[in-house]
């Protein structure tokens, strides 16, 4: 991913910011120029941008945009426009905690700013959201460190939707694991669910991996049974979207039905996350709140009818991977192993 960013913010305050539209891979290559909140919220909700990483970061550039509007001559007149595109960005996508997470960050940054010309204020405000970004990326190669010492050299993983460099501002967060195990000269063999009904997996997965040298099986999300009874998968590895404070785990439908069928077939299951995306107020993974998309990704997907007109459908983006099924949760701080709410606390605090 190093020769296609994710997203780049271009110029100085008066800059923009430019998005890999990520609608239109593996098949063209293009950047979306945002100069305003709208067209950043539209690219978030329609997927333009996705995973949690990568959203909270755009989010932090989005607000910087929406400071752009003529005419703020005062510190309290930005904080309305701030706390006005705050809102709007909000109600982009709610599973993603990463999200509302940036969002958070970047208004206590505003608040406690003590600075009165606009111009400076403004300054202050791009330069956290930069700071996120390069956390960010810090974070992909910590996971990446601490997951690849839980993967052999030969083996077989298995891994869902996209959580790699497009997900993310760096080397993204699963997919940092199998790029960090490369660098050590591992060998790993990657099963790919295409991961319906949007093939987050076929058309970004398989594209980041396969341009990185390794090794690249895609199949159908209904086969991940037989290859692990095959014996061809000794370790799965996914990202989250939100993680409850007893490590319950939000993640791309589909990943909870994985999470079973590791554990009928005693396989390791690995969810790798940065520390932001744990949400602490949420007890358990019953509160997390999860995406209804809208029924022609699945009626239409891709443009061509697949279902009769009146049918009726049920299109939840996530599902909850309930903690006893996870092995371990690999954060930028170390993995927690068992994921329970006492270890996740201590570390997620720390």
């Amino acid at each position: 991913m190093s020769d296609v960013a994710t997203m780049r913010w271009v110029g100085d305050v008066d800059g923009h910011l430019e998005l890999l539209d990520q609608t239109l891979l593996p098949e063209k290559i293009q950047v979306l120029r945002c100069h305003d909140v709208p067209t950043v919220f539209e690219a978030i909700q329609k997927l333009r941008v996705r995973g949690a990483p990568a959203i909270g970061v755009t989010a932090a550039y989005g607000l910087c945009l929406g400071l752009q509007q003529p005419g703020l001559t005062s510190p309290a007149e930005l904080l309305g426009q701030l706390q006005q595109a705050a809102d709007q960005l909000a109600k982009s996508r709610p599973t993603a905690v990463n999200l509302f997470w940036a969002i958070d960050r970047m208004r206590r940054v505003a608040a406690d700013c003590q600075l009165e010309d606009p111009l400076s204020w403004r300054e202050q405000m791009l330069e956290e959201a930069r700071t996120i970004q390069q956390e960010d990326e810090q974070m992909c190669h910590a996971i990446g460190q601490f997951g690849a010492a839980l993967l052999e050299d030969g083996q077989g993983v298995l891994t869902h939707c996209n959580a790699g460099g497009l997900a993310t501002a760096g080397y993204g967060t699963a997919l940092s694991l199998f790029f960090t195990a490369q660098d050590e000269g591992k060998s790993l063999q990657v099963f790919v669910d295409e991961t319906r009904p949007l093939l987050q997996g076929a058309r970004l997965t398989a594209w980041e991996l396969t341009r990185r040298g390794i090794s690249t099986t895609l199949i159908c999300d209904s086969m991940a049974a037989q290859v692990m009874q095959e014996g061809k998968v000794q370790a799965v590895v996914t990202g989250a979207d939100r993680i409850a404070a007893n490590g319950d785990t939000a993640n791309k439908i589909g990943t909870y039905s994985l999470a079973v069928l590791a554990q009928a077939h005693q396989i390791p299951f690995y969810v790798a996350a940065p520390t932001n995306t744990f949400d602490l107020t949420l007890a358990d993974g019953q509160q997390i709140p999860i995406e209804q998309r809208e029924r022609g990704e699945i009626t239409h997907g891709f443009g061509r009818q697949t279902a009769p007109d009146d049918v009726q459908v049920y299109n939840p983006a996530f599902d909850v991977t309930p903690a006893g099924l996870i092995q371990a949760i690999i954060t930028e701080r170390g993995i927690i192993d068992p994921v329970d709410a006492e270890n996740i606390a201590r570390q997620v605090r720390h």
